[in-house]
């Protein structure tokens, strides 16, 4: 059983900046893979960056690479995005993910625990 929860969503301006934490708790696996997704109203959820749990191997979609990172910080069980030059595309609710197993994985269908969203929106 794992619980994870989503901080730091919010509104900011094209351009801004924001980072999203996602803290994991409960009977948390020895490794296991995280990402994050996004969901727009009526769109499907897509990927948008994985980590391994070494923090070795990141994956990014393209719509984002150059402009976000993640990371991780295992001791505290917390995984991190960071969102540089947002774009008003950005806008959705994000979801963080996490799954059994040390790879990172782009696939939602790949992962078993996935916190409540939290809303980031980004204005002109």
């Amino acid at each position: 059983q794992v619980q994870l929860v989503e901080s730091g969503g919010g509104l900011v301006q094209a351009g801004g900046s924001l980072r999203l934490s996602c803290a994991a708790s409960g009977r948390t696996f020895s490794s296991y893979g995280m990402g994050w997704f996004r969901q727009a109203p009526g769109k499907e959820r897509e990927f948008v960056a994985a980590i391994s749990w070494s923090g070795g191997t990141t994956y990014y979609a393209e719509a984002v690479k150059g402009r976000f990172t993640i990371s991780r910080d295992n001791a505290k069980n917390t995984v991190y995005l960071q969102m540089n030059s947002l774009k008003p595309e950005d806008t959705a609710v994000y979801y963080c993910a996490a799954r059994r197993g040390p790879l990172a994985h782009m696939t939602s269908a790949a992962y078993e625990y996935w916190g409540q969203g939290t809303q980031v929106a980004v204005s002109s």
